[in-house]
């Protein structure tokens, strides 16, 4: 196991907040003196099972605790999930059936194994525990916080001065995921910024059970491919982490300059010192900003894709960017003789909406067959129509005959 300063500068690396740095030191003592991992948590709650790397965030961090011996517990919100967090809601969310969070659980489950450790990873699900509480537990459980503490939390704060309704069974969830720290002695409990009151929720429950506390790591909000808003699937600023390597390698080179270190903070599991010598080199200008950009992307597929489709993702961005050539692993895209321009765009996937679409073709960003595309409605497909979608994305049009 390494030192405990390097541990700590691994663990810290992009790091929002981390509540606190000297109990972490302990921790890490008490496990170097003992020969033992620190348990980290990440609760899950399964509403919205497709991950990008925004999401992957976390997730990353967790495999870089595991990188240093530690192991992790990933807690799938079975039960806490038929409430749904409250966190940011300006008005109570919708209960999820059983089956729909069994059903998102599943695909959680397939989609964090592309991050994770299998070996050093262990998945619970918090209706284990949850389950088997009476009313006088829960009534013990809701008695060690009051009500004036929970609404210091932002969101029940806005819906209180708003006169917008707030369900009793909502005060539960930030309990019950404390529990969930309880019932799995968790040593660190990771999240985003934005559940922090959740995080620090832990901390106070552990201690009123007498258990030693967690300790709280807070990852920032990593920003979509506009450079703007949060990465979002709704808004097509995303990288998926299950998109094929060569739109996930092109997809990268399109992240603004000055969020290059961030991503190389929150994306990758590059080491801090590395980190530095590159942030340095784009500082001084020794560097272009572009190949600087091109490890990233490189190290982004290499994650999710192997080193071997890194390389032929980085070809084929080389051959598209610096000789104008097409791809010659072309993406095929099958429409009816009633789908349109629009319809085409969209099913590729390099448009996430029709309105997406719309919005690529007016700014001039389609082109077909070498041609770009100044009327939309003056646009007839044909078979083997070779479309581009901004700089690097080409598919071939295959239309059936129905």
């Amino acid at each position: 196991m390494k030192s405990i300063d390097e541990q700590i500068k691994i663990i810290s690396k992009g790091v929002d907040e981390i509540i606190n740095t000297e109990e972490l030191s302990e921790k890490l003592k008490n496990c170097i003196d003992n020969n033992k991992s620190l348990v980290v948590k990440l609760g899950l709650d399964p509403s919205a099972p497709d991950i990008h790397i925004g999401h992957a965030v976390v997730l990353r961090k967790i495999k870089q605790l595991q990188d240093l011996g530690h192991r992790s517990v990933i807690i799938i919100g079975d039960f806490t999930g038929m409430i749904g967090d409250p966190t940011g809601k300006s008005k109570a969310r919708k209960q999820l059936t059983k089956e729909q969070v069994l059903a998102n659980a599943k695909t959680y489950e397939t989609q964090i194994f592309k991050i994770l450790d299998r070996d050093k990873t262990e998945v619970r699900f918090n209706s284990e525990w949850l389950e088997k509480l009476n009313f006088r537990d829960v009534i013990e459980l809701t008695s060690k916080y009051t009500v004036a503490r929970m609404l210091e939390r932002e969101d029940f704060k806005n819906r209180m001065v708003n006169h917008q309704p707030i369900g009793i069974h909502e005060f539960f969830y930030p309990l019950m995921q404390a529990y969930d720290s309880i019932s799995i002695n968790a040593d660190i409990e990771l999240g985003g910024t934005d559940q922090r009151f959740n995080l620090l929720m832990g901390r106070t429950m552990q201690k009123e059970f007498h258990k030693e506390a967690q300790i709280a790591i807070m990852m920032p909000i990593l920003e979509g491919l506009d450079g703007i808003e949060k990465m979002s699937k709704s808004l097509g600023n995303y990288i998926g982490i299950t998109e094929p390597a060569n739109i996930m390698y092109s997809k990268t080179m399109k992240v603004p300059d000055e969020l290059i270190i961030k991503y190389f903070n929150l994306a990758t599991d590059i080491h801090p010192d590395e980190i530095k010598i590159i942030e340095d080199n784009l500082e001084n200008g020794r560097v272009n900003p572009r190949d600087i950009k091109m490890d990233l992307a490189h190290e982004i597929v290499r994650l999710y894709h192997g080193e071997e489709a890194a390389l032929l993702a980085e070809k084929e961005f080389k051959a598209v960017f610096q000789n104008n050539s097409i791809p010659e692993d072309l993406k095929i895209v099958s429409l009816t003789k009633e789908d349109n321009l629009i319809n085409a765009i969209s099913l590729s996937t390099f448009a996430s909406s029709n309105s997406e679409a719309r919005r690529l073709i007016s700014q001039g960003g389609v082109k077909i067959n070498g041609e770009k595309v100044l009327d939309v409605k003056a646009v007839n497909l044909s078979n083997n129509d070779i479309i581009q979608v901004g700089k690097y994305n080409f598919f071939k049009v295959s239309i059936k005959n129905n």
